[in-house]
């Protein structure tokens, strides 16, 4: 099924009280360059009006982690919607494109992997604009075109910080007392009694623990947040770890749709097999990427590699395997790692919808206890049950 360049009205009430044919919401996301705030208690919608803010707020939902409402924009002929973490990053560009703050290694990333396999796993790139004394990066919005899309994005990695993050200057040293304070809100036990009696933590300190939190540090992917067709949103994902729980919100996500699970174990295979050939994947520290799953109920499903803001090329020279542990001057990302833990965990929800089952329904009598006979095959002969027998 060909699910690229689809079209997609706003859902509900939007789409009503837009009273358009033809509109769009543009869905555009942003990691945080400065990763302390990714746990931030704060959801800000940068707007001076309060009772705007709240109704933002409350159309919205912004994801906690690291999506925050910024600005509305609507147009003629595309209404456009910008959830992302800092206020200017994202302007709405022509049709189908949107413009992205040049921050970090990002647009040199994806003017290199215009020439790479990777290619068609990511979105095209149109080149840098400057705007208001800013440079911009022109790039495919991924969303257009789609009809009421369910939304996830997982981030990549066992890690979210590059290593030079960890030998900054002073950051193996100072103790920062807001840092200590944040990993206290979200695990009373996280600090160490030293770090108890000296009420701070290092930056990089900080950075491993939260790693932990999640499956980021255990399954090297991470599950950032989800918005479904119907508005709804999941948000607070930073303690979702064990395979039990992802399982379980990648099954209410897909909705238990068995075309989209395996729409987007086919998209996966090929993002895999095409990472095992990449020259550009081999050459770099990806960090902080995420992917984006997009789907709708009609069974069409894609996946795009988004975020290489924090990617960064090796030394001449230097190749990376993707697929070891990270240890600390080794630049290991682990991206491999997580790519087959989430095709596995897909293949796990997939088969919780295909699995015949395997028992009959209990049946109770008075003073019985129910009881439940296996069905047993042989050659040419169908399984039998007890209900087939007890005659």
């Amino acid at each position: 099924m060909d699910c690229q360049g689809r079209g997609e009205e706003l859902p509900g009430e939007e789409a009503a009280s837009r009273g358009r044919e033809g509109s769009s919401v543009s869905y555009t996301h942003d990691s945080s360059p400065d990763s302390d705030d990714a746990f931030s208690e704060e959801e800000t919608t940068h707007t001076k009006d309060p009772k705007h803010k709240r109704g933002l707020l409350r159309k919205t939902k912004s994801w906690k982690t690291f999506f925050n409402v910024m600005h509305w924009t609507f147009r003629r002929s595309n209404s456009w919607v910008q959830l992302a973490g800092h206020e200017g990053h994202f302007r709405p560009g022509v049709e189908g494109v949107i413009l992205k703050r040049d921050v970090g290694e990002e647009s040199e990333c994806l003017q290199e992997l215009m020439g790479d396999v990777l290619r068609p796993f990511v979105p095209t790139y149109h080149g840098l604009v400057e705007m208001e004394g800013l440079q911009y990066i022109q790039m495919d919005d991924l969303l257009a075109g789609w009809t009421g899309p369910c939304i996830m994005d997982c981030k990549m990695g066992l890690r979210t910080y590059v290593e030079s993050e960890l030998c900054a200057k002073g950051q193996r040293a100072t103790l920062r007392g807001d840092l200590y304070q944040k990993m206290v809100r979200v695990d009373p036990g996280g600090p160490s009694e030293e770090e108890r009696r000296l009420g701070g933590v290092t930056k990089a300190r900080y950075m491993q623990w939260r790693e932990t939190l999640s499956s980021s540090a255990s399954l090297a992917f991470r599950i950032e947040g989800i918005t479904m067709n119907n508005g709804t949103v999941m948000k607070d994902f930073k303690k979702t770890k064990t395979r039990e729980q992802i399982t379980a919100t990648l099954s209410r996500f897909t909705e238990g749709n068995i075309d989209v699970l395996r729409g987007y174990l086919g998209r996966l295979q090929s993002i895999e097999e095409a990472l095992l050939s990449s020259k550009f994947f081999r050459t770099h520290e990806v960090i902080g990427s995420s992917l984006l799953f997009i789907h709708e109920r009609t069974g069409c499903a894609n996946v795009w590699m988004i975020d290489f803001g924090k990617t960064q090329a090796l030394p001449a020279g230097q190749t990376l395997a993707h697929d070891r542990p990270w240890v600390e001057g080794n630049r290991e990302d682990g991206y491999l790692l997580g790519l087959a833990n989430l095709r596995q965990l897909l293949v796990d929800t997939l088969d919780q919808q295909c699995r015949p089952l395997a028992t009959t329904t209990p049946t109770t009598r008075p003073g019985v206890a129910p009881t439940t006979t296996t069905p047993t095959t042989r050659p040419g002969v169908a399984p039998t049950t007890a209900n087939d027998t007890d005659n």
